[in-house]
């Protein structure tokens, strides 16, 4: 198998009733758009208690029933801030942390080497972590922190850097698939096709996102010569 295949993420998603959460992070076929999307999954009756809201800088999640909430440590967080010409996208309050760094002239890296694995043993889930950089120029880098054994004795930190390329994303996320304890992802990013219809893209990775256990779906385009950005979200809890 090639090392530059490139996969289509709705077949990929299809065959996963349990990827967890993930993040896909690219360069339109066009090349006129970067690309990025985020989404949420859930196996319990906490974890599917939630839902996405826009915010000045990006998104947050918020219980969608407040009444039903018993643990909001990792449920509650804001998965998409932008702090000067750098969007962050990431599965947990290492979103924050990221920011925070950046805030103070540190680097992606630096920010995630303070943070380890969620402490949901014996998941022990990793949290994933992107960052897209728009000064001069657009690229884009990738990290994952996940537990060494399956006794979470040590955090294992990995770490991608990518030029974009036309009509490719990264796809990173938690879980190989669905299982007590749940797989943990191994490997490097999934290659994936990004078209330029950001809204067909979006129903299509929707449409095919375990229907149990999707919960939410954020996905846009920011545009390189004008900085536009469209952006469509999904909701599963509905008011």
């Amino acid at each position: 198998m090639s090392v530059y295949k490139v996969d289509q993420l709705p077949e990929l998603l299809k065959t996963n009733t349990y990827p967890g959460r993930g993040i896909v992070v690219g360069l339109t076929e066009d090349g006129e758009n970067a690309f990025f999307a985020y989404f949420i999954m859930g196996r319990s009756e906490n974890s599917r208690n939630r839902i996405f809201s826009k915010t000045e800088d990006g998104i947050i999640i918020y219980p969608f029933d407040e009444s039903k909430v018993e643990d909001p440590s990792l449920i509650i967080y804001s998965p998409v801030r932008k702090i000067n010409n750098t969007l962050i996208v990431t599965n947990g309050d290492q979103t924050d942390t990221v920011y925070d760094f950046m805030a103070n002239g540190k680097s992606f890296e630096e920010a995630l080497n303070t943070r380890a694995f969620e402490p949901d043993a014996p998941n022990f889930t990793p949290r994933i972590s992107a960052a897209m950089d728009f000064n001069g120029g657009y690229t884009y880098k990738m990290n994952i922190c996940k537990s060494a054994d399956a006794e979470g004795s040590a955090c294992n930190r990995y770490n991608w850097a990518y030029v974009p390329t036309k009509g490719v994303g990264h796809f990173l996320h938690t879980y190989n698939g669905d299982g007590n304890p749940i797989p943990t992802f191994t490997g490097e990013p999934e290659r994936v096709f990004v078209p330029n219809n950001l809204e067909a893209f979006a129903e299509e990775i929707w449409n095919n996102l375990n229907a149990n256990n999707k919960i939410s779906l954020y996905v846009g385009q920011i545009n390189l010569k004008t900085g536009e950005e469209k952006t469509v979200m999904y909701n599963k809890n509905k008011a």
